[in-house]
């Protein structure tokens, strides 16, 4: 029994990813913070804020996405994916990338791309081999999209190499954004109206095929945009395409009716604030006090935020064999993680002297809240299934 209780971390994906992640998430904001004040240098690798982009998207989202992925794959091919030594290698290959990053200025500089880019490959194989060996064609957009991250990442080590021109490192992130987006846009069609109609049994909820396509595609043409037409015309109006089409296909999804159940409405929250952010990114190219960085953190705080979060909660929860419920401090939590992202994308609109305030209330919101998910989940993750089965 001892035994298993050591071992159950590495017993699936999503257990030592999301707790890598949460621990993350709730340390790197503040970090962040305190060196934008100047209480802390600012990184050497990246540029300040690009650091800040790069490990938010390639260090914290690419955690929930490994941890997601490595899950659902398993149950999507009925193989397993990554268990035991191998999954906590893969892990220690993810916090290498965070320390080499960390540990720049006395790390040579090419090292620490090559470690870092080293776990997007990595985690590519571990989802290729069942999904290939099964053939579930349905879930190769997943490997694709796993690649492009990559090719994201790399693009940013270019930049932090001198070896592509100035600004590469930030446009790379900024492709990232758009491909975590398109990665949360397919999975989100999957499960959020399945997930409400199955806790509400409310009949009227629908899906539109058409629009579930549409709308990644949309965000993928977004993701085109930012390689080769940066900041243009043509991102804003398909930004604006794409977050009509979010509106429009998550219309039938029974928001109203999972207004009681945390576990639901944050997911509506975080697909609503796809929807936010890419509107925000439309008006940014022809409303100056909407401007691009509220667009990001729309997506980034609210979308990615509210999501991962979310997900973390309820696949921690579904896959240790407990019931589906979330309780004060875990709604406490998705409600921080709300309101953080109103107060880091919207409230600058209308009080932009305040956008340090903003910053720093908005940091510690999310914060807190990423910590009370490791309050509440850290003895679930670290823990064997209370039903017996392996998992």
């Amino acid at each position: 029994m001892a035994a298993r209780q050591r071992l159950a971390i590495a017993a699936k994906g999503f257990r030592p990813f999301f707790l890598l992640a949460a621990v993350f998430a709730a340390a790197i904001v503040p970090i962040w913070i305190l060196i934008i004040q100047g209480t802390l240098p600012p990184a050497v690798y990246f540029d300040a804020t690009t650091w800040h982009a790069h490990e938010m998207v390639f260090g914290f989202a690419v955690a929930v996405i490994a941890g997601f992925l490595l899950t659902a794959v398993g149950n999507w091919t009925k193989r397993e994916t990554l268990v035991g030594a191998p999954l906590l290698g893969l892990a220690a290959l993810w916090i290498a990338g965070r320390l080499v990053v960390l540990l720049a200025p006395v790390v040579p500089r090419p090292i620490v791309a090559v470690v870092d880019l080293a776990f997007l490959p990595a985690l590519g194989v571990a989802l290729a081999r069942p999904l290939f060996a099964t053939k579930n064609r349905r879930n190769y957009v997943m490997l694709v999209l796993v690649g492009a991250l990559f090719a994201a990442d790399l693009f940013a080590h270019l930049g932090a190499l001198d070896v592509m021109p100035l600004g590469t490192s930030r446009r790379a992130c900024w492709v990232g954004i758009d491909l975590v987006v398109v990665m949360m846009l397919v999975v989100s069609a999957r499960v959020v109206p399945m997930f409400t109609r199955n806790a509400t049994s409310a009949k009227t909820i629908r899906s539109f095929p058409a629009l579930d396509v549409a709308a990644p595609v949309a965000a993928g043409a977004i993701a085109v945009c930012d390689v080769f037409f940066w900041q243009s015309a043509a991102a804003a109006i398909v930004a604006a395409l794409g977050a009509v089409l979010t509106v429009a296909r998550a219309s039938r999804w029974g928001a109203l009716a999972s207004l009681r159940n945390p576990l639901l409405w944050i997911l509506h929250a975080g697909h609503a604030w796809i929807a936010i952010g890419l509107g925000l990114r439309a008006l940014s190219f022809v409303w100056p006090a909407a401007y691009a960085s509220l667009a990001v953190h729309a997506l980034t705080v609210g979308a990615i935020g509210s999501l991962t979060l979310g997900m973390m909660a309820r696949v921690s929860l579904g896959h240790t064999g407990r019931e589906l419920g979330a309780g004060k401090l875990v709604t406490l939590a998705f409600v921080l993680v709300t309101v953080a992202a109103i107060v880091r994308a919207i409230v600058p609109i209308f009080a932009p002297a305040k956008l340090m305030g903003s910053l720093e209330i908005a940091a510690s919101l999310w914060s807190v809240a990423f910590a009370l998910y490791l309050v509440v989940y850290v003895p679930i993750l670290a823990a064997p299934r209370v039903d017996g089965k392996a998992g």
